[in-house]
């Protein structure tokens, strides 16, 4: 059988919303929203004024969610707040006590909402996916609704029992690195061009809207690396861990050589970046909360110190796009599915392709230094302190934005088609691996570092 041509958007693998992680927050404030969504919708037979709404929480949603604010993500999504639009401060202060309750509007009714009617069950869920969410309506004890939902990693959500969607006639069909290498050659276009038609047939959006938002992404990268850089204090939640991104880029200039220079100041802006997550902060997706601080900040470096201009960053976004969408395709960027080289490995490899195209390579040398990077997370546990998105998350980011820099000067020296191992083949190692990972190094602060080391 033959795979699935990709479909993904460039917007789907980029989403702009608040730390600290894409599958505890993003996901689960979608998921919230969409089920208010479709009540509003579809309405309740019957007339029935419903009572009571109950939301439980399996898999690492469970174990960790409360770090990373799960609760509050999905209240925001059952107020009828969006990710990509709420505001990041209003939802952070969202159930300052369990005894707060909310009023939320369900298919015409008014039912009332607090902590308690958020239920962290431990054990599975005899679910597909790992982090499932139940949200179940009801009237003087009579069960009226039930949905399930999963969230899949990189604010992905699937809801049960939907069929998968109807396939999108794109004019350049891919499932892998190999396939997209020999529609380059077979059409001598570039990566830009295949991905931006295939990006209009998915989107609907013409080239000067998609381009629009590829400058949102780049703004919105930024903007999360400068506020970082200008923060100071203590991040959020019992760790009691102090930001270091401002520190590390006022004290790089003392530096005695150039290049210890140069490095102390990309660990600052993927630092920067990856605070202001962890803090609960508007950042982008890349390819997951957890992960932001990576491409944004080789980017950063990349426009800001290199003069990289507009056009070759959109370019690089694109690259990197392209990576995100063949490593979720072929194994997985979550987490709670194959570990942290999913997350931190995927966006260094795709940091890594975005640096190399950016600097004009072609599309073999960019693959390679994906390849490159990803081979040196493999293994990489996803082993969160007390389930708070920091320890050792935050520095992870900055060592992945290191590491897709030192893979794509390795790339860009070297003769491309002497690279023995490709990306394609570090994905199915990667997956592999991942499958082999005990769960407990898969997001549930149960295994590695989380257990290791007494932060709190």
């Amino acid at each position: 059988m033959m795979p699935k041509p990709i479909t993904l958007s460039i917007f789907d693998i980029f989403k702009i919303g608040p730390g600290p992680s894409s599958s505890h927050t993003i996901g689960p404030m979608l998921a919230a929203a969409d089920f208010v969504d479709r009540l509003g919708k579809f309405g309740l037979k019957g007339g029935v004024a419903p009572d009571a709404l109950e939301v439980s929480l399996y898999g690492s949603l469970a174990s960790t969610g409360k770090g990373h604010g799960t609760h509050r993500a999905i209240l925001g999504g059952l107020l009828g707040w969006r990710p990509e639009t709420c505001d990041c401060d209003a939802l952070l202060v969202l159930f300052p006590s369990d005894s707060e309750s909310y009023e939320i509007s369900v298919a015409g009714s008014i039912v009332d909402f607090s902590v308690r009617n958020i239920h962290f069950v431990s054990g599975d869920a005899d679910a597909p996916y790992q982090n499932t969410l139940d949200f179940k309506l009801f009237a003087k004890g009579e069960l009226l609704v039930s949905e399930r939902y999963f969230s899949i990693g990189g604010g992905f959500i699937k809801r049960d029992g939907d069929s998968d969607p109807s396939p999108i006639d794109v004019p350049y069909k891919y499932s892998n690195m190999r396939e997209f290498r020999k529609i380059t050659r077979k059409t001598g276009l570039s990566l830009s061009e295949i991905m931006m038609e295939n990006e209009l047939a998915v989107s609907g959006m013409s080239v000067s809207e998609v381009e629009n938002g590829l400058d949102d992404l780049l703004a919105a990268m930024t903007n999360s690396v400068d506020n970082g850089l200008k923060a100071d204090g203590l991040l959020p939640g019992p760790i009691g861990l102090l930001r270091k991104a401002r520190y590390l880029f006022e004290s790089a200039g003392n530096c005695e050589h150039a290049a210890e220079r140069a490095l102390a100041r990309l660990n600052a802006y993927a630092l920067a970046a990856s605070e202001e997550n962890a803090a609960g902060r508007r950042i982008v997706t890349a390819p997951t909360s957890g992960a932001s601080g990576v491409l944004p900040g080789l980017a950063y470096m990349f426009r800001s110190e290199f003069g990289v201009p507009d056009g070759r960053a959109r370019s690089g976004l694109l690259a990197a796009a392209l990576i995100g969408f063949v490593a979720k395709s072929n194994a997985s960027i979550a987490g709670a599915e194959v570990g942290c080289q999913g997350e931190v490995g995927v966006a260094s490899s795709m940091a890594a392709a975005f640096a190399a195209t950016a600097n004009g390579c072609d599309v073999r040398c960019l693959e390679n230094a994906a390849e490159i990077a990803l081979e040196h997370h493999l293994g990489l546990t996803c082993d969160p302190i007390d389930g708070y998105v920091q320890v050792p998350c935050i520095e992870r980011n900055a060592v992945g934005a290191v590491t897709a820099f030192n893979a794509y000067i390795l790339a860009s020296a070297g003769d491309p088609v002497r690279q023995k191992i490709t990306f394609d083949e570090v994905l199915e190692a990667m997956l592999e691996t991942g499958v082999d990972m005990s769960r407990n190094y898969k997001e549930t602060a149960r295994g590695g570092l989380a257990v290791c080391c007494v932060c709190c």
